[in-house]
């Protein structure tokens, strides 16, 4: 049998490809520049807790007035606030910060369904990214713990990532409070269930994340951890 030939001579791929790796080569001092960018800016803001959650909410509902509480404790606490800067719980999050005089940071992405970033961001902290991986890194590397809502794909993403690098201990552990009970519990006892028993990770992972519907149970949660330990960046991240 006869490979299939996906190429013919007129087509010269090779030198196709050659162009579309010089492209590739220069796109690498892009993403440098945004990392270069956000250390920059974050570096000097302090201490923040980032807050993630969907998109999709709307003011009133339940789970944004919810954030919008916990990012006001948040900064009356000292911390300032990252969010996507997005609308949802991000906005709900920069609220709460701009309502209380605290920091209010957003770390905008360019998508076709989500430009520019919520109001309530403020506007000597508005950081856009093009790439969600470099975006990803700044969410992590200088936020000194996770307040989790309810969310799709992408809050999704961005909890397993935090999870999976304090697992590994790529980063030094940060609180992770996930909010909101019924929303979690199946995914919960999902991990419990399937991942703990089968052995894909261990029980004591399950201490990585810390579960509860109270707003101020979840910002007590996250100043208690720092009690007797220092408010840095990871900087082995």
């Amino acid at each position: 049998m006869t490979a299939p030939k996906f190429f013919s001579e007129e087509n010269k791929p090779i030198n196709k490809f050659r162009d579309e790796s010089n492209r590739d080569l220069w796109s690498i001092f892009k993403v440098m520049g945004e990392f270069v960018d956000g250390y920059d800016s974050l570096l000097r803001i302090g201490p923040c807790i980032s807050i993630f959650g969907s998109a999709r909410l709307e003011p009133g509902s339940m789970y944004y007035e919810m954030a919008v509480e916990a990012a006001s404790a948040i900064a009356e606490n000292g911390f300032g606030v990252i969010t996507g800067g997005g609308p949802g719980i991000m906005e709900a999050g920069n609220k709460g910060a701009h309502l209380q005089g605290g920091k209010s940071v957003g770390l905008g992405i360019e998508l076709p369904k989500e430009q520019g970033v919520n109001k309530y961001v403020s506007p000597e902290y508005v950081i856009n990214f093009k790439y969600f991986f470099v975006r990803k890194v700044m969410f992590v590397k200088y936020a000194q713990g996770f307040i989790v809502f309810p969310g799709g794909f992408g809050t999704l993403d961005e909890l397993f990532e935090t999870l999976t690098l304090i697992q590994t201990e790529k980063i030094d552990r940060i609180p992770i409070v996930l909010v909101g009970k019924e929303y979690w519990t199946g995914l919960v006892e999902w991990i419990k269930d399937k991942l703990v028993i089968d052995g894909y990770i261990s029980e004591t992972d399950l201490d990585l994340f810390y579960l509860t519907d109270d707003t101020n149970d979840a910002v007590k949660y996250v100043c208690d951890f720092y009690k007797n330990r220092r408010l840095e960046p990871n900087f082995s991240y």
